[in-house]
């Protein structure tokens, strides 16, 4: 049994390290172990102890829910837990969600899965949403990605779908990179498939003007062309697997006249409420 164990685990930590691109004098320089009993690790020779699978986890930068596949490999049980963001235990969680989403109005905001399954968003984002012009992408599981560069979702409104589409692309490919999803490479495999404008192989997410400070999200709503500049904030040193997968996509005016456009949209909407 203990054999059988070692080498389901010792493969594992192997294609990780590989996929890290450490050799394994790096990694075992950085786990400050010796490099023979990484080796044995690798090889199926040693049982490695659950400290050791989570010491070597953490410096490979495995994702919280693979080192659970880790644990299981070696034979221990999983110690990371995965809850619903509607379960109890998260509630201070999904509070800061809330907070950080309706706080960031009139500015549009939402929160992504692992997947970029749409999790939840703010008032600002409806009339972005409302750009949609294929209603199956609308329903739920909602994917941004697809949503974003699909021929049916925002892709026809917008304007610099070239540097957008590659922006989105690259960020995507390094997370297949460093999570070695397969539904992450399915995603970005179908995303390939869509159409892309004539520049798009030479572009590789450079903004055009040299002044730029960041790849802007630009789309026509109306006669108005909006532009944004995006942040990722994710929650700092989770322990559970659904707060690790979490991100936060929150979108700021790049200009002044996208500023006042969202503010006359926050205001048009509450007037419509009332």
């Amino acid at each position: 049994m203990t054999s059988h164990r070692s080498a389901a685990i010792g493969p594992l930590i192997r294609d990780w390290r590989q996929q890290r691109r450490l050799s394994q004098l790096d990694l075992a320089l950085e786990a400050e172990i010796s490099q023979k009993h990484l080796s044995f690790v690798e090889s199926g020779r040693s049982q490695p102890s659950r400290d050791m699978v989570l010491l070597l986890a953490e410096h490979l930068g495995v994702p919280l829910r693979e080192r659970n596949a880790l644990l299981l490999a070696a034979g221990y049980a999983p110690v990371y837990l995965e809850r619903a963001l509607e379960d109890p235990a998260l509630q201070a969680a999904r509070a800061a969600v809330d907070l950080v989403l309706t706080g960031h109005e009139p500015y549009p905001a939402l929160a992504v899965d692992r997947h970029w399954t749409l999790l939840a968003t703010n008032a600002a984002v409806a009339p972005l949403l409302a750009l949609v012009g294929d209603a199956d992408l609308l329903r739920p599981p909602v994917n941004v990605l697809r949503l974003a560069l699909h021929p049916g979702g925002l892709a026809g409104a917008t304007v610099n779908l070239g540097e957008w589409r590659a922006h989105l692309l690259a960020r995507l490919r390094q997370q297949v990179r460093i999570a070695a999803d397969p539904a992450l490479a399915d995603l970005l495999a179908e995303l390939l498939t869509y159409p892309a404008p004539p520049t798009a192989a030479a572009d590789h997410a450079l903004p055009a003007d040299g002044a730029a400070i960041a790849v802007p999200l630009r789309l026509r709503v109306g006669e108005a062309v909006l532009s944004f500049i995006s942040t990722t904030t994710v929650f700092g040193t989770p322990v559970d697997i659904t707060l690790s997968e979490l991100a936060l996509e929150t979108f700021f005016p790049a200009d002044d006249m996208t500023a006042a456009a969202l503010r006359a949209l926050a205001e048009a909407r509450r007037d419509a409420s009332c």
